[in-house]
């Protein structure tokens, strides 16, 4: 624990939808789901006029639809979300040498070590100049939370959201903590909060009072100890600049055990796909794939796979993902999975597609039996980024070309997104960021005037997706 609340966390605020409707205006405050849209899709992020239906990240997206009939559902744009990621890490590094990025829409900080803060009101300082300069910037908000450690930190930002900034002084943190939920420590999710409850521990402050030898016969060593030392406050983890890592690595606590093995495989392919994202951003590839299973009775396993060279192939990953769950036994229930890789390397070996040939034949059949195509390209690229998105051996090549929330141009009527298409015919709303919401035209999906465009800056000057 630090003296000073110098360790900053940044989470953009509902990052995917976010973009969404600053790059349309028609959809601004308005309900905005993102996510794959196919009959396997799942929501990667929800607006907070989404949320209010109850639509949250990771939900089904035929839940969604359900709760949201009325809400906008528009595929993931990656290039354009990483491009905007790119313009916030670029501010975070001004402030710091050590930047730790969790994902393309959160970060840690460490302000110390960039000279910018020293004490609770340079830290506040350095907060507000960076909200102030990542709306500038990019035109949308983030919420930043100021700790003298990462857990508090975090809690902070999830406290400031939307759009705000928390900072939780040094030496208050067990007055903070005490009446707290155990489910505000990290690593404590629905299983072992249910766990703690049945021994009479709902609070952060009863965690400390049950003591660590309790909560060690209760969880287990390693589990115990930790969560003892977390309810008291104490997190000393060093921020840690992403080319320092050895590994990258996913994981996803579920709020009830999974037991149908369909759907568990679903979620290693889908974290897969997350954990080559992360992959990418940071400028590597790995040779090592680890699948991680905590299963009900919270025993943990681990496996893992070396491929020939190493790769960021999504294709490769998530089928070495899959093979190496196929050597686990899930009875009993899940709660617990991850996918990582390691043995990092700053190149990509030539010939990424003879391993996933090696690992069975040039499409490799999915859950549903579907095969999935073994080609390089953006538009491939982008629709496994989320489980059930648009596949070029699922969707018709119409189909697939118009995907709703994509950018269009047409000759005559200039830029514009699609809203949908179906029967030979593309919908299409001609609207840009800075323009007042639209007109909505439709054409043949074969229009010749018509033809898939790169996003627009959402601040004049800005950078597009076309740049990432």
């Amino acid at each position: 624990m630090r003296a000073a609340p110098t360790i900053l966390h940044l989470d953009m605020d509902a990052f995917f939808a976010a973009a969404e409707q600053a790059s349309k205006p028609s959809l601004r405050g308005k309900p905005v789901v993102v996510g794959g849209l196919g009959p396997r899709g799942v929501v990667a992020t929800a607006s907070y006029e989404a949320r209010r239906f109850g639509v949250h990240s990771a939900m089904p997206m035929a839940q969604a639809r359900r709760l949201a009939p009325n809400a906008a559902y528009l595929v993931p744009r990656f290039a354009f979300y990483r491009a905007i990621s790119g313009q916030v890490m670029e501010l975070l590094g001004r402030l710091s040498p050590l930047v730790e990025p969790l994902s393309l829409d959160e970060a840690f900080v460490d302000l110390e070590a960039g000279g910018v803060a020293d004490d609770g009101a340079s830290a506040r300082a350095a907060g507000e100049r960076l909200r102030r300069d990542i709306l500038a910037t990019t035109g949308l908000t983030g919420s930043v939370g100021l700790a003298g450690s990462k857990m508090l930190a975090k809690i902070a930002s999830e406290e400031a959201k939307p759009d705000g900034l928390v900072l939780i002084e040094p030496g208050t943190e067990r007055e903070l903590l005490g009446p707290r939920s155990v489910r505000i420590i990290p690593g404590v999710g629905p299983a072992t909060g249910e766990h703690l409850r049945r021994a009479g521990i709902t609070t952060v402050a009863e965690v400390v009072e049950a003591g660590e030898d309790e909560l060690v016969r209760l969880l287990g060593r390693a589990h115990g100890a930790s969560l003892y030392r977390m309810a008291l406050g104490y997190d000393d983890r060093p921020v840690v600049a992403e080319r320092d890592a050895k590994s990258v690595s996913v994981e996803d606590t579920f709020d009830v055990d999974l037991h149908d093995r369909l759907r568990i495989r679903m979620e290693v392919e889908r974290l897969a796909e997350r954990c080559v994202g992360r992959l990418r951003g940071s400028g590597h590839s790995g040779r090592t794939i680890v699948l991680k299973v905590r299963r009900y009775d919270f025993s943990t396993l681990t496996r893992s796979e070396t491929l020939r060279g190493p790769t960021d192939d999504v294709v490769v990953v998530r089928e070495a993902a899959a093979r190496l769950l196929e050597g686990v036994d899930t009875t009993g229930g899940v709660r617990l999975l991850g996918v990582g890789v390691s043995g990092l390397a700053d190149y990509t070996q030539e010939d990424l597609f003879a391993q996933a040939e090696a690992a069975g034949a040039a499409g490799a059949a999915g859950p549903d039996g579907v095969v999935e195509a073994a080609e390089a390209g953006p538009r491939v690229e982008e629709a496994a980024e989320v489980p059930g998105a648009p596949s070029a051996a699922t969707e018709p090549a119409a189909e697939r070309r118009w995907a709703p929330g994509n950018d269009v141009r047409h000759a005559v009527h200039g830029p514009g997104w699609v809203q949908g298409s179906g029967v030979g015919r593309v919908t299409v709303r001609f609207e840009e960021p800075t323009s007042a919401p639209g007109r909505v035209r439709t054409f043949p999906v074969d229009d010749p005037d018509l033809e898939p465009a790169d996003p627009l800056p959402l601040v004049p000057g800005g950078a597009t997706g076309a740049a990432a």
